[in-house]
């Protein structure tokens, strides 16, 4: 799955570029049956027109180049209200807003933190959370300690 993966985020990420838009996620996995899952979005949102041309592109591709031998389907989405956080730079994009992170390591006994991402820190590779809950609790994350992290509601 991860030869998958790395296949579709490797031709998909320069396509998507060049049409204004962004990769955030690849999904390969069996459910019913095998899902492909893209997640795709720009700063405006994206509509039905973009979904449904990256997933002919993507379609012609994986047929083309025979990339999976087997049946699946293929869904192309936006990440929805929830999206995930991955790169800096979408930790800069949504910096201001109420996320979500998970911690591989627990600290203080606690490895899911809720709160408003006030800063980012480029050098350091470190994002700064006002803590849900705690008066004017800081906590700083290195971005290495982050299993997942998504915007939340």
């Amino acid at each position: 799955t991860d030869r998958v993966i790395k296949a579709v985020e490797d031709f998909a990420a320069p396509l998507l570029d060049e049409m204004g838009l962004e990769l955030v996620e690849v999904q390969f996995r069996q459910e019913s049956g095998w899902m492909l899952r893209l997640f795709i979005d720009r700063n405006e949102g994206v509509n039905v027109d973009d979904c449904a041309s990256v997933s002919r592109q993507v379609a012609t591709y994986l047929e083309v180049e025979d990339i999976i031998r087997h049946a699946y389907t293929l869904e192309v989405s936006s990440p929805g209200a929830e999206r995930p956080l991955k790169r800096l730079k979408d930790f800069i994009r949504f910096s201001g807003k109420k996320i979500r992170v998970k911690l591989s390591e627990p600290v203080d006994d606690q490895r899911v933190f809720c709160g408003i991402l006030t800063g980012v820190d480029e050098e350091k590779n470190t994002i700064t959370l006002a803590v849900d809950g705690s008066d004017a609790k800081q906590m700083v994350i290195d971005l290495r300690a982050v299993a997942r992290a998504r915007l939340s509601l």
